[in-house]
């Protein structure tokens, strides 16, 4: 009866599993695009760099205008004896004048091209920012793939050891194994257990990680990783400088820092120019004892005085300064791109043959072994320290292999945030 039993409980058990897998095999995969563009739209970084573009955006319109007309009311010559009488005294007025503010010629447009250049360098911070983001969700992306398979290959080495326990303690039941075969078994799992334990926290804590660049709550879940074949290698060092200079944002911010700075310094020049001020003024006059007293009107022209040089002087210095700082600026980061690629192309290539080593080569020959020494063990040709070096060595390749897969990605997201294009 209890073999019946054991013949009718094993396959349910077998079901449930099934089930189980089924399951989580119809979890929708995670997709890096659409995860990338949700970030874009959502994270709060991103909406504050926009916002800033567009408080700098509007003061452009705000630097090329006139500053407003003054317009003036007044008594002229009145009589402190009757000061409300207009007909007593044939100069007693009323006046009424407007008056504007003309800066010198070219002024308006220089300070509107200073403004429209430091607007556009926040608008290539905020497509800079965009693109540093998308490499941070890529990065997580795939350390969250890497920890997954790592999980997997902790979970299948307990279900080895396992079996590994009862062989041991088998051999041991009928005098052909040692009991320490059976605690050094028994140790193993636990190192797993270890590692699991490990690896679930390494997992919630990168969903955080991602769900916080998609500005979403921490604890939504993040569904699984799919499997990925590398991309095609990416193009040589020359091409990807130009790619850079073509498409990277930084170095279009900076470049319109050091064009914001050449106009600055014209600017600055133009000040040691007079500005202009027309008036116009009409004067009404009531008519007096003596007769009619014909209105009259007063038209002036009045200009500042550049005589302080020392300050204008030191404006132009200025001007000049941050255009020689940006520019130092743009050519420091030309030389970082260009490092940068040649490291990442570097990184990249040994992670692409470690791949290949371990897949074609390395990790089969280790599945060789381990079944080997499996079966040596079973005939007490093997001790029981070579079957575990044996699963240990396939479990540390399994482990190098998607970390190479994980990390060959990783890097070329950094490669596509480094010249500002995908490169996928």
């Amino acid at each position: 009866m209890k073999s019946r039993s054991y013949i009718l409980i094993v396959p349910l058990i077998l079901l449930c599993f099934a089930r189980v897998g089924l399951a989580e095999e119809a979890k929708p995969a995670e997709n890096l695009s659409r995860l990338e563009e949700t970030a874009v739209a959502n994270n709060p970084e991103v909406k504050s760099s926009e916002a800033r573009w567009q408080m700098f955006r509007s003061r452009v319109a705000q630097a090329g205008t006139f500053d407003d007309p003054m317009l003036m009311l007044k008594i002229q010559n009145g009589l402190i004896t009757d000061p409300l009488n207009f007909s007593k005294d044939s100069m007693t007025q009323k006046v009424v004048g407007i008056s504007q503010q003309i800066p010198y010629f070219g002024k308006r447009k220089l300070r509107e091209e200073v403004a429209a250049k430091e607007a556009e360098s926040y608008r290539w911070l905020v497509e800079e920012r965009k693109l540093e983001l998308r490499r941070m969700v890529a990065e997580t992306y795939y350390q969250i793939y890497f920890a997954d398979r790592s999980l997997e290959i902790v979970k299948r080495n307990i279900r080895i050891l396992d079996d590994f326990i009862t062989l041991a303690e088998t051999k041991y039941s009928v005098g052909q194994g040692a009991q320490q075969d059976v605690f050094k078994a028994q140790v193993e799992r636990s190192k797993m257990l270890d590692m699991q334990i490990s690896l679930e926290q390494q997992r919630k804590s990168l969903q955080a990680t991602l769900n916080a660049l998609l500005f979403r709550p921490s604890e939504t879940p993040v569904g699984r990783i799919a499997d990925f074949d590398l991309p095609a290698p990416p193009p040589a060092p020359a091409a990807l400088r130009q790619t850079a200079l073509e498409n990277r944002p930084l170095l279009k911010s900076l470049q319109a820092t050091v064009e914001k700075g050449e106009a600055g310094h014209k600017l600055a020049k133009k000040e040691f120019y007079p500005d202009f001020n027309v008036s116009f003024e009409y004067m009404q006059r009531d008519r007096t004892a003596m007769g009619p007293s014909p209105d009259m009107y007063s038209l002036g022209v009045t200009f500042n005085l550049p005589v302080h040089r020392e300050r204008r002087e030191a404006m132009a210095a200025e001007s000049s300064s941050e255009s020689n700082m940006a520019l130092s600026e743009l050519n420091t980061t030309k030389n970082q791109i260009d490092s940068g690629i040649a490291d990442l192309l570097a990184q990249l290539e040994r992670r692409r043959k470690l791949v290949d080593l371990y897949k074609n080569g390395i990790i089969p020959q280790a599945e060789q072994s381990l079944e080997s020494a499996t079966i040596g063990y079973r005939v007490n040709k093997v001790d029981f320290l070579t079957l575990l070096d044996s699963r240990v060595t396939l479990f540390n390749y399994e482990k190098e292999y998607y970390d190479s897969m994980a990390d060959y990605q990783m890097k070329l997201a950094q490669l596509e945030a480094l010249v500002g294009k995908p490169l996928r």
